[in-house]
């Protein structure tokens, strides 16, 4: 990994802490405020909702206009939503600060990943930048939340005050004004300029790609395994009698091993094959999910869990290096930006369904039910096409 790769990381992991705290933090007042658990429910679906309608077009921008702007335009939103929390810690504000700070790191993540993607030179180099670049939200995942807990813990000097919380909200303020330290000095790519006199193209055309549109299914089905297993390991190690921070260390040690298979992963990107790759992971997925709901201890959940991360976390490298090599260079962006809209349509309904479906047919049930689905993806996995299939038609 080369130093502008790694300030490019930097950079991401500031602006996704930023929001990752503030999904601690803005929650936790509502609740000590007195909100209801469906009121903290609307407020923690804000953080993704953004991302859901603003996904394409800052996909689109990024196509435009490169890195730096769209990235300096994300770090300002970012930084006054958290401000505005700060200034104003009342329940409206709070979604609004939501709001701004999901949408902001949306559109980072896209400028980033697209202008990665452009910068390697042949697929190796596509695993290799996006299994590094998929370390960050990882990361952040842990600093932003842990931080913003030391605040609110150590910075109150009074019960009942709201000063640990104006603290975390002025420390996640601060986090995406380092992303722009980190990313200043990135040297732009040359423009991508499409092919004049064709017809006038759409982003949803992407979609009548045969390649595109496996991708995206695949993706779906992927990200809703990490989807059902954070919402139902906890309801599994309820049903089980385990302690709240053994579900923690379960939940835990998926997250670990997915971060260890990344960084593991560029040591070998040269021997790996995309599809081969997501279709071994969708068929160990299957199985894992098959066995888990009959597991009764913890080891054997928690072992269960590491296999899962390991499986899991092998994908999103794959996925976007796919993804770069079946789109044309000029539409990587409104690519990118429809995957993410899909991840973050399904992260806002998903566990909606998975609590209906659940009281239904029970925990164990919902695991086998999305476990058959996965194992009936695997097909679609392998048949999408080698580099480059299907990217002249676009």
């Amino acid at each position: 990994m080369n130093w502008a790769l790694a300030r490019l990381i930097a950079g991401q992991i500031c602006i996704h802490a930023c929001m990752a705290g503030m999904r601690l933090a803005a929650p936790l007042l509502a609740l000590r405020e007195g909100y209801s658990a469906a009121a903290v429910g609307v407020l923690l679906a804000l953080f993704a909702l953004t991302q859901v309608f603003l996904a394409l077009p800052a996909g689109r921008y990024a196509d435009r206009h490169g890195l730096k702007r769209p990235i300096g335009y994300s770090v300002a939103v970012a930084a006054v939503g958290a401000a505005l929390a700060l200034a104003w810690p009342i329940f409206p504000v709070l979604c609004l600060a939501a709001l701004m700070t999901g949408g902001a790191t949306g559109a980072a993540t896209i400028a980033l990943q697209r202008h990665v993607g452009r910068a390697a030179h042949d697929a190796t180099q596509l695993k290799q930048v996006f299994s590094w670049l998929a370390i960050g939200p990882a990361v952040s995942n842990f600093v932003g939340p842990f931080c913003a807990g030391l605040m609110i813990d150590h910075a109150g000097s009074a019960a009942g005050s709201t000063e640990g919380y104006r603290a975390a909200f002025a420390l996640m303020a601060i986090l995406p004004l380092l992303t722009w330290f980190w990313v200043r000095d990135t040297v732009e790519l040359p423009p991508v300029i499409a092919a004049a006199g064709g017809p006038p193209q759409r982003a949803w055309d992407l979609m009548n790609e045969p390649p595109f549109r496996r991708l995206l299914i695949v993706n779906w089905l992927l990200s809703s395994c990490w989807d059902v297993h954070t919402f139902v390991v906890p309801l599994l190690g309820h049903e089980r009698g385990l302690s709240a921070s053994v579900i923690g260390a379960i939940l835990g040690a998926f997250a670990i091993a997915a971060v260890v298979i990344r960084v593991l992963m560029p040591m070998v990107a040269e021997r790996l094959r995309e599809r081969v790759v997501i279709a071994v992971a969708m068929g160990m997925t299957a199985v894992l999910f098959g066995v888990y709901p009959l597991l009764g201890s913890a080891l054997g959940m928690g072992v269960c869990s590491v296999l899962l991360g390991f499986a899991l976390g092998s994908v999103q490298p794959m996925m976007m290096s796919l993804l770069h090599q079946i789109t044309p260079s000029h539409r990587h962006g409104e690519a990118l930006g429809l995957r993410l809209m899909a991840i973050n349509a399904s992260s806002v309904l998903m566990p909606m369904l998975f609590g209906t479906a659940g009281a239904v047919m029970g925990v164990g049930g919902l695991f086998w039910v999305v476990g058959a689905s996965v194992a009936a993806g695997a097909r679609t996995a392998w048949r999408m096409g080698p580099a480059g299939k299907g990217s002249t038609h676009l």
